[in-house]
C-alpha cells in the first residue's frame, strides 16, 4: 500500500503520485522546484523526501521492520485465543492489522478524509477568505456549502480539496 504525494509549488498543482514519481517530476523542474509543498493524501499532511537520492536497493536477509513496541489490553478469552496461536501473539496481532487495511483500502473513512482535507487546507487556504466556512461545511459533509466557500481560491488547492474531501461528500 503505496502513499501517493501531491505537489505544490505556491498556488499550483505540480505533480500527484508515488514518491518516486513525483520525486521525477520534481527533479525535472530544476531550480524552478522551489517553496515546494509536498503533501501525504492519505493523511493531508506534509511530508518532506529526499530529493538527492532514491532508495538503496534492498539486501539480503531481514528487511527492518521498524516495530515498536506498544501495550495493548485484551480481554483474557483474546490473549487466551492468541496464545494458541501458531504464529505466536505478535505475528497474529499484525497480519489480523494487515487484513482489516487491505479490506478497508478500497472504502476510505469518511473521517479520514475529513481529516486529511482539513490537514491539506489548513496549510493551502488557512489564510484564504473562506477557510472557515469551508472546513465547517466539510465537516458537515455539505458539498454545496463547501464549493461555495472555496470559490474564491485557486483552481488547483479547491480541485485537491474537493478530491480528498469525495469520500466524505459521498458517504
Amino acid at each position: 500500500m503505496d502513499r501517493t504525494l501531491t505537489a505544490f509549488s505556491g498556488d499550483y498543482w505540480i505533480a500527484t503520485g508515488d514518491e518516486h514519481e513525483v520525486r521525477a517530476a520534481l527533479r525535472a523542474m530544476g531550480d524552478d522546484a522551489q517553496n515546494i509543498l509536498l503533501f501525504d493524501d492519505r493523511t493531508g499532511r506534509q511530508v518532506d523526501i529526499d530529493l538527492q537520492v532514491d532508495a538503496a536497493p534492498r539486501g539480503r536477509g531481514r528487511p527492518k521492520m521498524g516495530v515498536q513496541a506498544r501495550e495493548i489490553t485484551l480481554l483474557p478469552r483474546h490473549w487466551d485465543w492468541l496464545a494458541a496461536q501458531p504464529r505466536g501473539a505478535s505475528a497474529t496481532l499484525r497480519q489480523l492489522v494487515e487484513d482489516a487495511m487491505k479490506a478497508g483500502a478500497d472504502r476510505p473513512s469518511p473521517r479520514a478524509a475529513m481529516d486529511a482535507t482539513y490537514h491539506f487546507l489548513t496549510a493551502m487556504a488557512g489564510d484564504r477568505p473562506g477557510y472557515e466556512a469551508a472546513i465547517r461545511a466539510l465537516y458537515a459533509r455539505d458539498r454545496a456549502a463547501f464549493e461555495v466557500a472555496a470559490e474564491g481560491w485557486p483552481g488547483a488547492i479547491r480541485a485537491h480539496g474537493l478530491a480528498l474531501a469525495e469520500p466524505a461528500f459521498s458517504a
